[in-house]
This record gives C-alpha cells, structure tokens and sequence, in this order.
C-alpha cells in the first residue's frame, strides 16, 4: 500500500536507535525526508551511515535553547515541515515515589512531557504551512494505567495525553491534528531493564516477572517496535487525515502494570 508519505517533511525526536530509529526508517522506506535528533552522537553517526539520505543533529529535548537550534537546522535541512515525532523519553527512576531523588523526578518530567511542549511549540508555524500537518506523541500505557514504582515516568505519559487531546482541540482549526501512541511493554534494552529493576524489587526472575506481566495482556508477547513504526507512519500519512486528538494503543489489550 502507497501511504502516500513521498516527500513528506518528517521530524523525529530521539530517532537514532530503539523506538525512534525503527519509526525514523520505516518513514524512510516510505520516501519522506526525515530529520532526526537525539542527545547521542555516536547513535546518530551510526544512524546516517546506515540511512545516508537522512539528516541528523544532536539535541536534548529539555533544553530549550538545544531545541532551538536543533528546529533551525531541522528546517533549514527539510525546507518545511509536515509531520512531528516526539519520541524522546526516558525511563526514569525505579522506586517508591516518597524514596525518588528530587532531581531524577524533574528530569524525567522534562524529557518525557516538557521536552514535548519544547519540540511542538516550535513545529506549529512550520506545519500550518502544510496540507498534511500532524503531530504524533509518544505516551505509554503508564499514561493509562497506575504503574508502581515508577511514578515520574507514569505522571509524565499521563501528561502527554491531556497535552495531545489539548493540542488537537487547539490546532484543528489549522488543519494540523494530534495523536498519543501508548505502546504497552516495547522489546527492547530499555523495557529489559525496567524489568531487570522490577523484577528485583519483588525477588523475582526477570522471566518470572516477564511471564507475569504479560498474563495481564490479551495477547502475551512484547510489543515489536516495528508495529508502533507501523501505525505512524500510517496516521502520518493523508490516509489518516481524520484522526486527531487519539490516545491509540498498541499493548495486546494490557489489562494493567506491575
């Protein structure tokens, strides 16, 4: 199926591996011209040296001022902008909230949420010049759901979702519509680690935990990334021209976190 993404000018935040770097190359695929940032260098190097028709530039979505001349070279390299991807997240601490270093709850609301605020206030006068405009955030099903011992990141994805359906509301009238992915536990190194940490806490196996959480879920098995690059790639598109203000999960039917 043509999606109908030739041309298209695409931003993504943290796309130079996990998550971003399999959205960043399936839009490729598709023959839009992406822009990706991420705070590591070395991941971007290895990024374009696989993807050479893709542009790069080093930034951490929590400073503003790094977003800012991040946007300019984004716009500069793209010549406009059609669609924004904010991907950057961190996991955050792991831990009951009254133990959580103060500093480790600031940084993780300042990537996950504000990093966000940082990214589309930037990307809205370039994508109302667009007659494909979109903004797609990535949340969580910890933006659903409570999720002990990770209150910072849960907080911050919850928080992604009023901000999407907000941004909907408001930027409609311009043609640019907004959408929330909420993956539910993503294979990968980082969702591995969160499970290591837990895992821990409740002396168990990491395969025992693994085997628990997914019992909570419709269909038991990790989400594959590639899925979530899937379902952007397809609201980014003209074919998803309707659907804004979503909270769209991709998690096997999750019943809950542990």
């Amino acid at each position: 199926m043509d999606l109908g993404l030739t041309g298209s000018r695409i931003m993504v935040t943290a796309g130079a591996s996990g998550i971003g770097l399999k959205i960043t190359e399936r839009l490729l695929a598709e023959g839009a011209s992406v822009f990706i940032c991420d705070i590591n260098e070395d991941a971007l190097d290895e990024a374009q040296e696989k993807n050479p028709s893709l542009e790069t530039g080093i930034c951490d979505v929590a400073d503003r001022e790094s977003v800012t001349h991040t946007f300019d070279e984004a716009m500069s390299s793209l010549g406009g902008l059609d669609c924004l991807v904010n991907n950057a997240g961190i996991a955050g601490p792991t831990g009951a909230f009254h133990e959580i270093d103060p500093e480790d709850w600031d940084r993780c609301i300042q990537v996950c949420l504000t990093g966000q605020f940082n990214c589309a206030r930037l990307a809205v006068e370039h994508l109302k010049q667009s007659n494909n405009a979109s903004i797609i955030n990535l949340s969580s099903a910890a933006g659903r759901f409570g999720f002990p011992n990770r209150a910072p990141y849960s907080a911050a994805k919850w928080g992604v979702i009023g901000f999407t359906k907000t941004l909907s509301m408001e930027l409609g009238d311009f043609g640019i519509r907004c959408n929330a992915i909420l993956p539910g536990p993503v294979d990968g190194p980082r969702i591995q680690a969160v499970i290591k940490e837990k895992a821990n806490a409740a002396g168990q196996t990491s395969e025992t935990f693994t085997k628990t959480w997914l019992s909570m879920a419709s269909i038991k098995e990790l989400v594959d990334p590639r899925q979530l690059a899937d379902l952007i790639a397809f609201i980014a598109s003209p074919l998803g021209r309707t659907i804004s203000g979503q909270a769209l999960n991709v998690d096997g039917d999750l019943q809950g976190l542990m």
